[in-house]
């Protein structure tokens, strides 16, 4: 991969080291901003990757300004929005943030996968085997104007026998492992990098916004039984693919609650502060029967307060149901084309705010199939009500990132190495202790 554009590498926390970190989830509809104290979890069950507990200490959020489908869009706003937000939180804790993580959830995130294979010559596999393997996949060069969010390795093959965790030890002739790049567009990730440190911040770390999510809401056994994770956020919809723990897949659609929101202002001629009233409190993906006799109010645009405008509930609901099936047969098409189509018996986790419109599981079964369920932010203490809803789960999942973080492989941590020569083990021994303690 190329290694002159990446954006800020997580560095990996220690699971016996305590730390506080402020996450930062810039969405289209809101900007967040979480501080919370990690310690390390007294039990763990076993396969959990949340190797810590999160305690909130400070919490902003506010509408976003200056962000469209996840992108920036004008500069001044966003950064004026990131600057208030992360104020509150400081103001909340008492504390000054200088470094912040941040969610990526615009610039088509997307997926690439490599394998690479080195001769063993039929000993036991050595770390320095598997590091030559994980820099043989890592190497490969990425599409043009394309950014690595992340890098997972998915799972190692020796002599041909797939489905490996942990090779080391381990005896053949050949080893070989897959590898997982989940990317963005390379602009988009430069502007909101920009956008933040105008605010004075640092960025430790950026992380796509469904794996975020995931991270936040997913149970370890979903993981490794298989599942897919769905974002519906207000400018897009995104989604990944889980298998045997690991991240396998990552796309996004371009479709979201915003897209909602405009369809029912344009269909009933409403004002858009009218149409997203209606969407949350009257909306659903799905018609009941009391739907026709129900009656809603709302002012045409341009006619605030002057003889008010009546629609019935079923109406309303006829001009949101086109668009949330759009938006799943889309993620249906995509995700079989990309072999991942969804068996009768996937587990389907929703999160982000759209989810929350009554009836998404509902059709989400309807149209994809499989069993759905709403995803919470767990493993997260001191959380507000209102922070307890899907619509916080990326923010929620930036704090579990920094423990999953040593889990990811990036060709450019032999820059340094190559440039000095001094890769031998004390060297390696060395950097290990400085990312981990």
């Amino acid at each position: 991969m190329q290694s002159s554009n990446i954006p800020p590498r997580m560095k990996p926390l220690s699971p016996r080291r305590s730390a506080t970190f402020a996450a930062l989830d810039v969405g289209t509809s809101k900007i967040a901003c979480v501080i919370a104290r990690l310690t390390p979890s007294a039990e763990m069950a076993s396969g959990d990757w949340r190797t810590h507990r999160a305690r909130v200490i400070g919490l902003g959020h506010q509408r976003a300004r200056g962000v469209k489908n996840g992108l920036i869009v004008d500069m001044d706003e966003a950064e004026r929005a990131i600057r208030q937000t992360v104020d509150a939180a400081e103001r909340m804790c008492g504390m000054q943030v200088d470094h912040v993580i941040v969610t990526a959830s615009g610039g088509r995130l997307a997926s690439q996968h490599f394998n690479a294979t080195c001769a063993i010559g039929g000993r036991e596999v050595a770390v320095s085997d598997i590091h030559r393997v994980l820099e043989a996949s890592a190497a490969h060069d990425l599409h043009r104007g394309r950014v690595a969010l992340h890098s997972l390795p998915t799972g190692f093959s020796l002599d041909g026998v797939t489905g490996i965790h942990e090779p080391k030890d381990m005896i053949g002739e050949e080893l070989g492992v897959d590898l997982h790049v989940a990317t963005c567009d390379q602009t988009a990730t430069r502007n909101l990098i920009i956008a933040v440190e105008r605010g004075h911040l640092g960025v430790e770390g950026l992380a796509a916004a469904p794996y975020a999510a995931a991270l936040a809401v997913l149970e370890p056994d979903e993981a490794e039984m298989g599942v897919l994770l769905i974002d519906m956020g207000a400018g897009s919809t995104s989604l990944a693919v889980f298998d045997r723990g690991e991240m396998v897949h990552l796309d996004a659609v371009m479709l979201g609650g915003g897209h909602v929101t405009m369809d029912i202002a344009r269909g009933l001629d409403a004002r858009l502060v009218d149409a997203e009233r209606l969407k949350t409190l009257h909306g659903s993906a799905i018609v009941a029967s009391s739907d026709e006799r129900e009656m809603i109010a709302f002012d045409h645009v341009g006619e605030h307060g002057q003889n008010r405008a009546h629609a019935s509930k079923a109406q309303l609901i006829r001009i949101i149901r086109p668009r949330v099936e759009e938006t799943l047969e889309f993620l249906g098409e995509r995700l079989k084309r990309a072999g991942f189509p969804i068996s009768p018996n996937r587990r389907i986790v929703l999160t982000g705010g759209a989810s929350q419109l009554n009836g998404m599981t509902e059709a989400v079964r309807k149209i994809l199939g499989g069993q759905a369920r709403i995803g919470r932010p767990i493993g997260v203490d001191g959380l507000t009500q209102s922070a307890q809803s899907p619509a916080f789960a990326a923010a929620a999942g930036l704090l579990v990132y920094p423990q999953v973080a040593g889990h990811e492989y990036f060709e450019a941590r032999r820059e340094y190495r190559a440039a000095t020569g001094t890769d031998n083990y004390v060297s390696r021994v060395s950097r290990w202790l400085r990312e981990s303690f």
